[in-house]
C-alpha cells in the first residue's frame, strides 16, 4: 500500500484523532476571487510540499469533472494560486484541491452574468479585523447567505498592531506580513468563519492603511514619514520596501490577479505600480467599482471643507478609469453603481477629515460633481474604515461668496462595520467628545452602563449634532433624494461588529440592505472569554430597502460641438486672459441639463471672473447651461502667476446619455515674465 493512499485511507475512514485533516493540510481554507463572466482565480495555503490538484465541476459530487489542473506548492507559508479562463456566464462551479498526501477540501462560486438581462445580485461586505480579536463570530452566518461574491474592504491584517502571531508593534519583514495574514485566516476557539466564508463564495479584495501602516500616504517621500526610513530620501512611499511588503503580502494571501498599471511614461504616480481597482458587471442589475485609496493619494487637508483643494485621493489615473467606468455602466442600462472605497465619502466634519475624502474635498467635489452632470442613476458608495455604520445621502461643496455652498446629490453612502476591532465607533465618538471637556456631554463610564439601545441613540444624537454645526444633513435618508423605506433598526450602528449584506431583487430592482451585528468585545484574556465571543450569532441590527430611479428614456439624438478662444495670443504675468467657450447642437433634439467644464491643465492661475452659473472646483470650473437647443457659451477670466505655459480645455456633460459630445478642446496661451 502506497504512502499517499494509506493517507486517504486514514483520512476518510479512521477516527476524529487523526490529524492529517482538511483544516491542517489547508489552514487559511481555500478560495476563489476576480471572478468575472468567464474567469476566476482559485487559491489555497497548504501545509504539504509537492503538487496541488485543482479540479472543477458543475456538480458538487465532481461527476463528471470538467477541468483538472496542477500546481506546485514550494513555500508552506506561500500560497498558490492558479487562474481559471473560459468560464460560462452566470454559472455556479464546484472546486476541489487535493494536496500530495491526497487530503481534500471543496469550494464553490458563481460567474457574473452577462449583460442584456436582470438576475438580481446578491452580495456581503466588511472591513477591518485584527488578530487578536480572533476568532471572528461577526461573519458566521455569511457562508449561509447564498451570496454571488463577497467583498474584502482593507484593513484585512493590523500590520501595526501586535498579535499571538507576530508580538511586534510593526511588520516589516515579507515573512512578518504574511505571518499576520495566516493568523486572520486561521481556526481560532473552533472556529474559521474566513475559510468558511470564502469557500462559499468568490471574493473581491483591496487594501486600506494597516495593511502596511497606519494612516500611511503612498504618494510622499519617505522622508516625511519615519516608519518607512529603510529607504533613502527621494524615494516615494508607493515604492518603498516595507510598502512593497505590505502589498505583495496582500496579493499573495487573496485570491486576485497580481495586476500593474501599465508603465506609459506619463504618471511616476502610478506607472508600474500595483493595480487593485477593479470593475466588474453583473447582467443589468449592478456594476461594481473596487478603489484603491492608499497607494497614489496625496496628504490629506485638516480641518474644515476646502473645496478648492487640489491634493487627490486616487491619482488622476485612477479617478479617470471611475469615471469611464460609470459612465460605461450607465450607457449600457446598468441598475445599481457600486463604488466600494475603504474610507467614507460622506460628510462627516472636520475631525479625522485627512483620512476619508473630506480631506480632499476638491477632488471629491469633483466626482460627485462629474457623476451628477452626466446624469449617472443609482451610485451607492459602500466603505469602511470607522467601525460603524452610518447612512446618508451625499452632497458636495463649492466655495460662494459667503462660504461653502452645499450641493445635493441622489447619491448615499452606507459605511460598513468592522468585523473586529476594539473598540467601536460608538464609544470612539463618546472618548472623542470627552477630549473637548464639556461638561454636559456623558463620560465613557457612564456611556457603558446604558443598554444597547439607547447607546446608539446617544451615539447618533452626538454624531448628528456634529454634523448640524458643518451645516451637513443629519444621518439617514429620511427626507433627501433617495426613495428608502427604514424597515428594522436605525439608520447607523455604532456599537457592533459585523457586515453588511447587498440584495437587488431581479423583478423591481429594489435594493435591499441588511447589517448583521454582534456585541462588540475586547480581546479574549482566559478561556472564558474565548467561548463567550465564539458563542455569539449575528443578528439584524439595521435594515432598510431602496427603490432605483427610474432609467431614463432614450430621447431625440443631438450632436454638440465645442470650441475655446483665448482674449490674448500671448500675456505677461498677472496680465488678465478671458476664455470664451462656445457649444453649438447641429442635432434635432434638446440637449437637456448641460454642464460646461473648464479645466486648468498646466500651469496655475488665479480664477478673477467667472459667467454666472460658473462655479469652481479644485483645478475645474464648472458651468450650468441649462437645455441647448441651437448655441450656449460661457466665460471665464485666469491670471497666471508663472511663466510657461497655460493650458485650458473645454468639455461638455448632459443628462442624456444618447448626446453625441465632443471631445475635450484646448487652448494654450504663452506666459512671458514680466519685462
Amino acid at each position: 500500500m502506497s504512502y499517499k493512499y494509506l493517507v486517504f485511507m486514514l483520512t476518510f475512514y479512521c477516527c476524529p484523532a487523526v490529524l492529517i485533516t482538511a483544516n491542517a493540510a489547508f489552514p487559511n481554507g481555500l478560495a476563489s476571487g476576480d471572478t468575472t463572466q468567464t474567469s476566476t482565480v482559485l487559491w489555497t495555503r497548504s501545509s504539504s510540499l509537492g503538487e496541488l490538484v485543482f479540479e472543477l465541476s458543475l456538480t458538487p459530487d465532481f461527476t463528471p469533472l470538467i477541468g483538472s489542473y496542477q500546481a506546485s506548492v514550494v513555500d508552506s507559508q506561500l500560497p498558490v494560486k492558479l487562474e481559471i479562463a473560459s468560464l460560462q456566464a452566470d454559472t455556479r462551479y464546484f472546486y476541489r484541491i487535493t494536496d500530495s498526501t491526497g487530503v481534500s477540501a471543496s469550494g464553490q462560486f458563481r460567474t457574473a452574468a452577462l449583460s442584456g438581462s436582470h438576475q438580481g445580485i446578491h452580495f456581503g461586505v466588511s472591513g477591518d479585523w485584527r488578530g487578536e480579536l480572533m476568532p471572528y463570530p461577526a461573519i458566521r452566518n455569511a457562508k449561509d447567505r447564498s451570496l454571488d461574491f463577497f467583498i474584502k474592504l482593507g484593513d484585512t491584517i493590523y500590520a501595526d498592531v501586535a498579535s499571538p502571531a507576530l508580538d511586534k508593534a510593526q511588520a516589516e519583514t515579507l515573512a512578518d506580513f504574511r505571518r499576520k495574514h495566516a493568523e486572520v485566516y486561521s481556526e481560532s476557539a473552533g472556529l474559521n468563519t474566513w475559510a468558511e466564508l470564502q469557500s462559499s463564495t468568490s471574493v473581491w479584495a483591496t487594501i486600506d492603511d494597516h495593511e502596511v501602516t497606519d494612516n500611511f500616504i503612498g504618494y510622499a517621500d519617505v522622508s516625511t514619514d519615519s516608519r518607512f526610513n529603510a529607504d533613502v530620501p527621494g524615494t516615494i512611499i508607493n515604492d518603498s520596501t516595507l510598502y512593497k511588503n505590505g502589498i505583495q503580502a496582500f496579493v499573495d494571501y487573496n485570491p486576485i490577479q497580481s495586476l500593474v498599471y501599465e508603465n506609459a511614461g506619463n504618471d511616476t504616480r502610478s506607472d508600474g505600480k500595483v493595480k487593485f481597482y477593479r470593475y466588474q458587471t453583473y447582467g443589468d442589475d449592478a456594476a461594481l467599482m473596487l478603489l484603491d485609496s492608499r497607494s497614489f493619494r496625496d496628504p490629506g487637508l485638516k480641518g474644515g471643507i476646502k473645496p478648492l483643494s487640489t491634493n487627490t485621493l486616487l491619482g488622476r489615473r485612477q479617478l479617470q478609469e471611475l469615471k469611464d467606468d460609470l459612465v460605461d455602466a450607465e450607457k449600457k442600462g446598468i441598475t445599481w453603481k457600486f463604488i466600494a472605497i475603504p474610507e467614507p465619502i460622506q460628510n462627516l466634519g472636520g475631525a479625522g477629515a485627512e483620512d476619508r475624502y473630506e480631506g480632499f474635498a476638491g477632488e471629491r467635489a469633483e466626482l460627485l460633481q462629474f457623476i451628477s452632470g452626466h446624469n449617472i442613476n443609482n451610485v451607492v458608495f459602500i466603505t469602511a474604515d470607522i467601525h460603524g455604520t452610518l447612512v446618508n445621502n451625499l452632497a458636495y461643496q463649492s466655495l460662494g461668496a459667503k462660504g461653502a455652498i452645499h450641493h445635493q446629490t441622489e447619491m448615499w453612502e452606507i459605511s460598513t462595520g468592522a468585523v473586529a476591532y476594539s473598540e467601536p465607533l460608538g464609544p470612539s465618538i463618546i472618548s472623542l467628545a470627552n477630549n473637548y471637556g464639556l461638561p454636559w456631554l456623558m463620560s465613557s463610564q457612564d456611556f457603558a452602563q446604558l443598554s444597547q439601545a439607547r447607546q446608539e441613540s446617544y451615539a447618533l444624537s452626538l454624531v448628528d449634532l456634529l454634523l448640524g454645526l458643518g451645516g451637513f444633513d443629519a444621518i439617514g435618508l429620511n427626507g433627501s433624494r433617495i426613495d428608502a423605506e427604514l424597515l428594522a433598526g436605525q439608520y447607523a450602528s455604532t456599537t457592533t461588529f459585523g457586515w453588511t449584506e447587498f440584495q437587488v431583487d431581479a423583478d423591481t430592482q429594489v435594493l435591499e440592505v441588511t447589517v448583521w451585528g454582534i456585541n462588540a468585545y475586547r480581546k479574549p484574556v482566559s478561556q472564558d472569554d474565548l467561548a463567550q465571543i465564539s458563542q455569539q450569532q449575528p443578528r439584524i441590527v439595521s435594515q432598510f430597502r431602496v427603490k432605483p430611479k427610474p432609467q431614463i428614456p432614450a430621447s431625440t439624438q443631438t450632436h454638440l460641438t465645442s470650441q475655446i478662444k483665448a482674449s490674448r495670443k500671448s500675456a505677461k504675468i498677472n496680465q488678465k486672459i478671458t476664455y470664451t467657450a462656445s457649444l453649438r447642437n447641429t442635432g434635432k433634439g434638446t440637449s437637456k441639463n448641460a454642464v460646461l467644464n473648464f479645466d486648468i491643465m498646466e500651469n496655475t492661475a488665479d480664477v478673477v471672473g467667472l459667467s454666472k452659473g460658473c462655479q469652481r472646483f479644485s483645478h475645474i470650473i464648472s458651468c450650468d447651461l441649462g437645455n441647448i437647443k441651437t448655441r450656449a457659451s460661457r466665460s471665464i477670466k485666469l491670471k497666471s502667476s508663472t511663466p510657461g505655459s497655460l493650458k485650458v480645455g473645454v468639455s461638455v456633460m448632459t443628462s442624456s446619455i444618447h448626446d453625441l459630445l465632443p471631445a475635450m478642446t484646448t487652448v494654450t496661451t504663452p506666459i512671458n515674465a514680466e519685462e
